[in-house]
């Protein structure tokens, strides 16, 4: 296992608020051909996604989707001396911060690079985003016949059930928009919270906190949220986007709030069963997460990531037209700089 030294590489941390892509330098990528540990979340088609849905499965680890395919080019670069030894993961939440641990070297699956989830839960800064391949925004999905009802999120009030997966950009937003939670997080006094242990009921205070990064001890492993006014509507938590989608079309809940990469493909595959109703105004931008102390790789892939994606101008959009353009762009690659 590779021992873990965050201290000795702080300085290398990069902020997030500076620019998404570095020029590829060649003392930041591996001088010999490196097989990184990587661990992809299992479940968001078509971003980051498994073969094979059951963890028990052969094909469970078989990576596929739009971050399959760059890490496939990313292999072929001449000089990037990087191969990826890819294992799948069922859980989410807290996916980001497992580099930091000693199964894995770097984790993606549609991460959302935020400031906040590089912190462990002492407050240390424990992971480093390489950040910038892919841009999403938060969105609702709904049922066709409800396309009109639920316009937005100012439509949700308490008769509607809003499915959502724990420890998402689109939990704590849809909590801030609906005023179910406060911007940090804070959820307002007198929501109802359902978890394994029983029902506790929020007081406005730190105690009842659900952000992007993680949340109170006390609503670990929550099962619903229940609106302290008629305003807000319910919301329930479901363990993947597939859990989610059955639940839809089922009709248990009445939509969906995640990303709008992941609601418009099931819209399209739905038939015109299911609709995107809504549409955040925020850009949220998507990472690679690495250990503190492979602060220099996340620079190399910074830089190479660049180049596949020309500064950002070929992205998921040309992926999902022709899923080979990565590969063709890697062909073009001049070598190791320097």
């Amino acid at each position: 296992m590779r021992p873990k030294h965050p201290a000795r590489f702080a300085a290398c941390v990069f902020a997030l608020a500076g620019p998404l892509f570095l020029a590829p330098a060649a003392a930041s990528c591996p001088e010999r051909e490196r097989t990184v540990r990587f661990g992809f979340y299992a479940h968001f088609a078509p971003v980051s996604y498994s073969a094979a849905r059951d963890p028990a499965a052969d094909g469970f680890h078989d990576h596929r989707g739009y971050e399959a395919d760059l890490l496939t080019a990313l292999e072929t670069m001449e000089g990037a001396n990087l191969s990826f030894a890819r294992r799948g993961i069922a859980a989410w939440d807290g996916i980001w911060l497992l580099p930091a641990g000693p199964d894995y070297d770097m984790t993606g699956g549609g991460i959302a690079a935020l400031d906040s989830r590089t912190r462990n839960a002492a407050g240390d800064r424990a992971v480093v985003f390489a950040a910038g391949h892919i841009r999403f925004r938060q969105s609702l999905l709904v049922r066709a016949e409800d396309r009109r009802r639920l316009t937005g999120y100012r439509a949700l009030d308490r008769t509607v059930r809003v499915g959502v997966l724990a420890g998402t950009t689109g939990e704590a937003r849809l909590l801030e928009l609906t005023g179910l939670a406060d911007a940090a997080g804070l959820l307002a006094a007198g929501v109802r919270i359902d978890t394994p242990r029983g029902a506790v009921t929020a007081d406005g205070g730190a105690g009842y906190r659900i952000a992007a990064a993680g949340a109170s001890p006390a609503l670990e492993g929550r099962l619903r949220l229940h609106p302290a006014s008629a305003a807000m509507p319910r919301a329930v938590y479901l363990p993947d986007e597939t859990a989610l989608f059955d639940a839809l079309r089922a009709g248990r809940i009445d939509a969906v709030a995640q990303g709008d990469i992941g609601n418009r493909y099931a819209a399209r595959r739905s038939g015109g069963a299911l609709a995107v109703s809504a549409v955040d105004a925020r850009t949220e931008v998507g990472g690679f997460a690495l250990d503190l102390s492979d602060a220099p790789l996340a620079a190399c892939l910074e830089g190479l990531i660049a180049w596949l994606t020309d500064e950002g101008r070929i992205g998921y959009g040309a992926w999902l037209e022709d899923p080979s353009v990565f590969l063709r762009r890697a062909r073009l690659w001049p070598g190791r700089q320097g």
